[in-house]
Order: structure tokens, then C-alpha cells, then sequence
């Protein structure tokens, strides 16, 4: 029996009582976004062209289209009716648990657009991959900065059994998250030019100011973190008993 794909549900109740629901489907091993039973037709700003990275590897004779955008197109369409800080009440379930808060619209949707762009198959987004699979929603900053450092930190085992040489002082890390800021610029310019209100491009802004903050932390103020081991820092100070 083949594994079953992987569902993540982000339900909006809006002010109005009404409901918008994305349910997000990820293939089991690719941890990639399988595509909808109805698709709709894609908008131009999906185009690969359209405002394409500087760093991008793909082509158009391979893809069309930029993974990333056709995640986001179907969100910025239904998302058209909200305004920033509309206030909505997320519901968010995955298989293991389900979270429940009220929250602004373009808080939201800075959660849920990380999910896709993370699982779209852009190249540059396989290493979210994993913090996707183990998905927080309305991760704060500081919940932020230890997924992403320990996600690294668990990648460089990996690498090391590869009998590759592993980056344990996170500098490719900072490197990742300034590439991950190319993205969010070109997703920014791409859904401005297709959205009508500003909640959809303000909740990509919202994310990029994660982008921007964790070079800055892993530099300047990783230390921050430190207390949350320093109980299991102390116990390596003591001799071991022979």
C-alpha cells in the first residue's frame, strides 16, 4: 500500500461567519504540494518571466511557470476579499493536532503562504522541506530561528555520513535565508501585480522580515538562546564516574 499523501487543513472563519478552507496535500516522500483536482487557470504572473530571481536555475522550456507563484496563485485569488488586519479566527489541522487562535488576516496568510512556497519544488526551498513536514503554525520569531538552526544543525549530520564536509558554524545557513529573501521580493512584485488588496502582499513582507531577521540572529544573537541549554550544558561538566 502506497503511503498516503500528507494534509494539512487552514481553515479562515471571517468576520462575516463566513469560511474560506486551503487544504494543503503533500506527497509523502517529496514533501512537495500535489496539485488540486480543479485547477484554475493560472494567472500571468505566474509566468516564470514574470519577475523571475536573479539566481533562479529553471528555465521555461522546463518550466513554464514558477513553482512558488502557482502555490500562491490560488491563495492571492480567494484572499482578494481580506484586508490586512481584518481579524480572523485559523484553525489549522494537521494528523497530529489541531491549533486554534484568532489572529490578523495577513498573519494567516504569512503562515500558510511559508507552508506552499516551502513545498512548491522551487530549488531554492528544498531545505524547508523538513520544517514543513513537522509544520508550526503562527511560528514566532524566536520559534523560528530554533526550527531553522536546528533543522540546520540535524541537515550537517546528514551531510557528514555523506562523507561531505559539514557547516557547523551555520554560514551556509545565513546564505539560504538571503536567497530565500530573493524569493520573497520576487513573490512580492508578482502578487502586487495580480491582488487588488493588500493582505496577501503584506503577508509575504510579514515573512520576509523572518528572512531578514535570522542572518542578523545567527550573527549577533544566537546566544540568546543559550539558557534553554544550560541544564544539559551543566551536565557535561561533570566527571563522569569510573
Amino acid at each position: 500500500m502506497e503511503p498516503q499523501p500528507l494534509v494539512i487543513e487552514y481553515r479562515f472563519r471571517l468576520q462575516d461567519n463566513s469560511e474560506e478552507l486551503f487544504t494543503i496535500r503533500l506527497a509523502p516522500q517529496t514533501l512537495e504540494t500535489l496539485p488540486g483536482s480543479a485547477a484554475e487557470p493560472l494567472p500571468r504572473w505566474t509566468t516564470l518571466s514574470f519577475a523571475q530571481c536573479a539566481s533562479c536555475p529553471l528555465t521555461e522550456a522546463a518550466s513554464p511557470h514558477c513553482p512558488a507563484a502557482v502555490n500562491l496563485a490560488p491563495i492571492v485569488r480567494r484572499g482578494e476579499k481580506l484586508l490586512s488586519f481584518d481579524q480572523v479566527d485559523l484553525q489549522v489541522t494537521t494528523a497530529e493536532r489541531i491549533t486554534i487562535q484568532k489572529t490578523t488576516a495577513q498573519r494567516a496568510l504569512c503562515s500558510l503562504m511559508g507552508l506552499v512556497i516551502a513545498t512548491s519544488g522551487c530549488p531554492h526551498t528544498a531545505f524547508f522541506k523538513p520544517m514543513a513536514r513537522f509544520h508550526l503554525p503562527l511560528a514566532n520569531e524566536e520559534e523560528t530561528i530554533f526550527r531553522a538552526t536546528a533543522t540546520y544543525m540535524l541537515a550537517q549530520y546528514f551531510v557528514t555520513n555523506e562523507g561531505k564536509q559539514a557547516d557547523f558554524n551555520l554560514e551556509k545557513l545565513t546564505d539560504l535565508y538571503r536567497t530565500i529573501q530573493e524569493v520573497n521580493l520576487a513573490m512580492a512584485k508578482r502578487v502586487r501585480s495580480g491582488s487588488t488588496t493588500d493582505s496577501s502582499v503584506n503577508a509575504i513582507i510579514l515573512l520576509d522580515m523572518y528572512a531578514k531577521a535570522l542572518p542578523y540572529m545567527v550573527k549577533q544573537s544566537l546566544e540568546e538562546l543559550r539558557y534553554l541549554f544550560e541544564p544539559f550544558l551543566k551536565t557535561l561538566e561533570t566527571p563522569a564516574k569510573s
